[in-house]
Order: C-alpha cells, then structure tokens, then sequence
C-alpha cells in the first residue's frame, strides 16, 4: 500500500513536468528512471517518437564494470557514457526530464556527469 501511494507521486509529478518538457530534434528531451537495482537514461526525439540515445547499468558496456547497479558511482558512470554516445552523434544540448524523481542522489549524480562530459541542459 506504502509503495502504491509513493510510486502515484511520483507519477504526478511527473504528469506535471512532462506538460512543460518535450523534447526537439534540435534539443531531445534525456529522461532518466531508477528502480532499486539500476538506472536507466534515455535522450528521446518526442517529433519523431523515436529514442536516439540509451544507456543503463545493464548495458554491455558498462555491466562488466559496475559491481552494484543502483549506487551513485553506477548513475555517474551511466551519465558519463550516455553523454559520450550523444556527442558522437551530434547531440549537444538536451532538455532533462527527472520523471517526477527527486534532484537528489543517483538523478543528480548522473546530470552531474552528463554536464561534465559536456551535454548542455
């Protein structure tokens, strides 16, 4: 019941902010959703309907380096490999959808190193 009601939170928060983001094809949208275990990222193109970028704690490329999924040091990893796979396509300049997550902890750590490995909010 206690999960129920915190999960139908979150998914008004998000409801709300989701009425302000949409994502271009000049400026996706990056949208980020955690559960107990992992994280995972997105960079959607909301025009096409179509995920141009994604990237988790579950990807091959990053599932043999990271011990535990659902850490900080896993989101910051998450971040800085999503960024890297933007840049290379030409993606500079996201617009960021938390879905209805608190900026805290794992969400901020891995803005935090999507900023750093030089993706624009």
């Amino acid at each position: 019941m206690q999960k129920e009601r915190i999960e139908r939170a979150r998914q008004r928060r998000n409801y709300r902010s989701r009425k302000r983001i949409f994502g271009t094809p000049e400026r996706p949208r990056l949208t980020v959703f955690r559960s107990g275990r992992h994280i995972y990222a997105q960079i959607i193109d909301d025009v096409a309907a179509a995920i141009l970028v994604s990237s988790s704690t579950q990807a091959r490329a990053l599932r043999d380096h990271i011990k535990y999924g659902g850490n900080k040091e896993a989101a910051k990893s998450v971040g800085t490999a999503l960024a890297k796979q933007a840049m290379d396509i030409g993606i500079k300049a996201v617009c960021f959808d938390r879905n209805g997550y608190k900026y805290h902890g794992r969400i901020k750590a891995l803005a935090d190193a999507v900023r750093e490995a030089g993706l624009v909010f």
